[in-house]
């Protein structure tokens, strides 16, 4: 992934492409990707047809990746950001919008690639949000970088197509290699494009949602496209902590959901042979190496 040293040329001043693939599907995670290369290379890297990402086909796209990573006088990094990673933050009770999870991202290339030994002059930016204020922040961060923010970055600086690039190939090869192994016990990989309009996005999420835990982690479940599937879910109602109750406004206990009454067992019948074996235990459990607790402090 990218370089794991400073390059030769990393001591003159260089720029930077920062793009980002898979902001608006639910399926797949988020994948932030930087290019970056000598000022002196400007020129000759406006020949290498690199394009906005969206406008090549995937053989196109995965043949210009195959030459950058080839190009001695081209480095790269990318940040892969999990679906539950996004899901999670953006539900979190101090929500994390898209917004901010993507500049942090950006934020985060930036630290990297200066860390590696790469000095920085220039970075070029396709806009999350308002270009200005993006702008602004970045130069906070980075007073001694030049930075250049603009909506539809990637077709109009090379330096930005080549890091869309990096960004689509990466997460097209996250999705198609994504290991479905959770929740349900015949999972099939026909989902489409993963975006929320897409029908057989809509019917593979229909098929692949488990009453109980929810949806595969392929699935960003703070979409809006997943809430009409939480309709037909087992509803669990938890426990406020304590503060939270008495901070609350009022002051209403939350009952907690008994497990027995939505077809749980408890650990009596023969729990120690489910356990040394793991038969009879949900896919769920076993992925994730869980084990029986029977006993609570």
């Amino acid at each position: 992934m990218g370089s794991e040293g400073p390059p030769t040329w990393a001591s003159k001043p260089c720029i930077m492409g920062i793009d980002e693939a898979g902001r608006g599907p639910v399926l797949g995670p988020m994948v932030y990707g930087c290019l970056y290369c000598p000022l002196s290379y400007q020129k000759t890297l406006s020949s290498l047809n690199f394009a906005d990402s969206k406008t090549l086909k995937e053989e196109k796209r995965e043949e210009l990746f195959e030459n950058l990573k080839k190009d001695d006088s081209i480095g790269w990094e990318v940040d892969v950001i999990d679906p539950r990673e996004l899901s999670a933050k953006m539900l979190r009770k101090v929500k994390v919008n898209l917004n901010e999870i993507s500049h942090n991202s950006a934020i985060g290339l930036v630290t990297r690639v200066l860390h590696i030994g790469v000095l920085l002059t220039e970075v070029y930016v396709d806009t999350v949000g308002d270009p200005e204020k993006y702008r602004i922040k970045l130069s906070e961060y980075f007073p001694g970088i030049k930075f250049v923010v603009a909506k539809k970055a990637d077709s109009l600086y090379p330096v930005v197509s080549g890091a869309s690039i990096v960004a689509k190939v990466t997460r097209d090869k996250a999705v198609r290699d994504w290991v479905l192994d959770e929740t349900a016990e015949a999972m099939d990989r026909n989902f489409g494009s993963g975006y929320p309009g897409d029908p057989e996005t809509k019917a593979w999420l229909a098929n692949h949602k488990h009453p109980l835990f929810g949806f595969p982690s392929l699935v960003r479940f703070s979409w809006g496209t997943c809430t009409p599937y939480f309709k037909s879910m087992i509803e669990v109602l938890w426990e406020c902590d304590k503060d939270d109750e008495e901070g609350s406004s009022s002051g209403s206990k939350k009952r907690q959901l008994k497990l027995t009454n939505i077809g749980f067992t408890g650990c009596k019948r023969k729990s120690e042979e489910i356990e040394s074996n793991g038969k009879g235990r949900c896919k769920f459990f076993q992925s994730r190496k869980l084990e029986l607790v029977s006993h609570f402090r």
